[in-house]
């Protein structure tokens, strides 16, 4: 074969070969693009637990199932601990109402008074609270546009300083309006539906055949039940307890405004040992006798670091001698 054929034939291959790759090249992002649509279809989330929720499945697992009790609130289901009276004449039951980030058997309080209580002729109902934002409301920040900066020298550009301050004076008050306008939305929803399950409460326990009714709130679960039967009154509950009260911030009514109010004996039990708790403590009742409310008493208690089982103890046993006051020598 001569030279010039010998160096051509390479060149004539290339040139076959070259444009079948191209055009299988070409056809591969074909199928891709028919299988592009599938891909970003969203994936549906299933929609978050609340924390009370997820605690209550945990419980679920480990409290006995007879003492578990799933009452209904409007929409809301929510789980329930009843312990029946360990007599044969029971002198009523108490309905135990959890603070902030506390559970149905809350190791301080909750679970001591649900377990103990049934031994002082009473049966214990302690019921799921919602997750309340306004338990923990953190003040929201608003971003202002900036301002600018009147010059230290200059009378001419220093004019534009006083209008610039007024509208930034403005734009925060109704900043601040908006802030107290959802907190007030938030302490009304949460109300509603903590009240509507306070509802269920009472009326399990009047399915129990409870002679009386005592309503006890820990913490925050105080302010609640204490804001509850202020603003309800229900005939049904005979008697308050309050434990270590707190108000949740930025709530309204403060509970020293609510304490007053209340209709029916109440106990208000607080920790000494802590100022901030003795001085609420002192204020509540400073404003009940003021108005001269009679059904007021408050119980001191000292609290006992490193010995929780002996203060939770101390406690059974002030809570028992005022719902049962012939008991309160033992």
């Amino acid at each position: 074969m001569p030279p010039v054929y010998r160096l051509a034939l390479p060149a004539l291959c290339l040139s076959l070969i070259l444009p079948c790759a191209f055009s299988v090249e070409a056809a591969d992002p074909a199928p891709a693009a028919a299988e592009k649509p599938a891909e970003e279809k969203p994936v549906e989330r299933q929609p978050l637990l609340e924390r009370s929720q997820e605690e209550t499945t945990a419980l679920e697992r480990k409290i006995p199932a007879q003492e578990q009790q799933q009452l209904q609130a409007g929409a809301d289901t929510f789980l329930a601990l009843w312990k029946p009276a360990n007599t044969a004449e029971p002198k009523g039951a108490v309905i135990i109402i959890p603070g902030a980030g506390e559970t149905v058997d809350w190791p301080q309080a909750i679970s001591p008074l649900r377990n103990k209580l049934p031994d002082a002729k009473w049966s214990s109902l302690s019921i799921t609270l919602p997750d309340v934002q306004s338990d923990a409301i953190a003040p929201r920040v608003m971003e202002m546009p900036p301002t600018l900066k009147a010059p230290e020298t200059g009378s001419k550009d220093s004019t534009t300083a006083a209008p610039i301050e007024q509208a930034a004076g403005g734009e925060a008050e109704v900043a601040d309006k908006a802030i107290a306008e959802t907190t007030e939305e938030q302490s009304k929803a949460a109300a509603e539906r903590i009240f509507a399950r306070i509802d269920a409460a009472i009326a399990y326990a009047e399915q129990q055949s409870a002679r009386s009714i005592v309503v006890l709130g820990h913490g925050t679960g105080a302010y609640w039940a204490a804001r509850y039967l202020s603003e309800k009154q229900p005939s049904q509950v005979e008697k308050f307890v309050m434990v270590a009260a707190q108000t949740p911030a930025a709530a309204k009514p403060e509970l020293v405004e609510l304490t007053p109010t209340l209709k029916l004996p109440t106990a208000d039990i607080f920790y000494m040992d802590k100022p901030l708790d003795r001085n609420a403590a002192l204020a509540r009742m400073q404003a009940s006798k003021r108005l001269k409310s009679s059904a007021f008493s408050q119980v001191s208690l000292k609290a006992l670091p490193g010995n929780a089982r002996a203060e939770q103890e101390q406690l059974v046993r002030r809570v028992r001698g005022w719902l049962n006051p012939q008991k309160a020598a033992d």
